[in-house]
């Protein structure tokens, strides 16, 4: 019956023991845990942000070509406006 009683203050002491850590664990779980989900959006948001990025500059290149194109061809057109011009000039003279 000693061993009984022994068994008991130990259990006892290890439950007074065990509390504050578990309250302590509860605590740091309730810091750490809003911050791990905040830093998994931001990291969701950062990489929606680095694919629309990706498409923005896709985009940027496509326009930038097509934008060349045009400015050839308007070259085109302003030069043989220009030989029309100094044709007609040369002519009248």
């Amino acid at each position: 019956m000693g061993q009984g009683r022994q068994q008991d203050r130990g259990c006892r002491l290890e439950m007074e023991s065990i509390d504050p850590m578990l309250f302590w664990n509860i605590i740091l779980t309730m810091v750490v845990v809003p911050f791990g989900w905040a830093f998994n959006k931001m990291f969701q948001e950062v990489k929606r942000i680095q694919i629309l990025l990706n498409k923005t500059r896709e985009e940027y290149a496509a326009r930038k070509d097509d934008v060349k194109d045009d400015v050839h061809e308007l070259m085109d057109a302003l030069r043989r406006l220009e030989d029309k011009l100094d044709k007609v000039l040369m002519g009248s003279r």
